[in-house]
């Protein structure tokens, strides 16, 4: 019978969690390398503008965090376009990341996009875009915005094998500084879902309850957890 907190338990805070989204940190796979040779082509991205598409998890943010370093780019969140649109325009010149680009779509966003898009060209600077589809699936409303989009580069990032998935469960759990036996890698990846969403929730969820218990994280407390598992837990974006 899993283990839960008695009624009114405070779940403890923790260690604040490190994302490493450096090139350093990056794992490369044959479902990435694509991926990343493109955003570390030293010609720049093609037509000036590229489209990284793939499932939560799958490296985008961390591929997109990697490229603003390299050209000293803006990174933009989707909700913050309109406002921030004037300070891009009016600025000085500055290549710019927009991760979950397709979130845009039927809003304010879209048209702010579009200036955003046409002033970048204009001023030969370089946008890069992340989304969960191609742009033809964005559900874009503005036909000059989808036309221009439809001229980005795309690479689609493939969902993980096993090899990148216990790479990453082994960041993950480096990241938040717990330590675990190698067994428990095999563990997971014979039990979980084949994507990095569900590794990086997952191994959210077991520090969780490690802190709530004060217990190390083990095949036990990963056979509770994994018991659970909801799937709604599963569509949380990330690096």
């Amino acid at each position: 019978m899993p283990h839960r907190p008695p009624h009114g338990t405070q779940l403890p805070l923790g260690l604040p969690t490190r994302t490493a989204l450096e090139r350093a940190d990056f794992l490369v796979a044959p479902s990435n390398a694509l991926a990343l040779a493109a955003i570390e082509n030293p010609a720049g991205l093609p037509a000036g503008k590229l489209v990284l598409s793939g499932p939560p998890g799958a490296g985008k943010t961390h591929l997109a965090h990697i490229w603003a370093v390299q050209q000293t780019a803006r990174i933009i969140v989707p909700q913050e376009l309109p406002a921030s649109l004037p300070a891009l325009v009016h600025g000085a010149p500055v290549a710019v990341v927009i991760d979950d680009a397709d979130t845009l779509a039927r809003g304010p966003g879209e048209e702010a996009l579009f200036h955003l898009h046409n002033h970048l060209q204009a001023q030969g600077q370089c946008l890069l875009m992340t989304a969960r589809a191609p742009v033809r699936d964005w559900g874009l409303e503005l036909p000059d915005l989808v036309s221009r989009l439809n001229a980005a580069a795309h690479v689609a990032l493939a969902p993980p094998d096993d090899a990148l998935l216990a790479a990453v469960l082994v960041k993950l759990f480096n990241d938040r500084q717990i330590r675990i036996q190698p067994q428990l890698i095999d563990y997971l990846l014979s039990r979980m879902e084949r994507s990095l969403a569900q590794a990086r929730a997952l191994v959210a969820m077991l520090d969780q309850r490690a802190l709530a218990f004060g217990r190390p994280v083990t095949r036990a407390l990963a056979q509770e957890v994994l018991a659970e598992f909801a799937p709604a837990d599963l569509d949380k974006r990330d690096p």
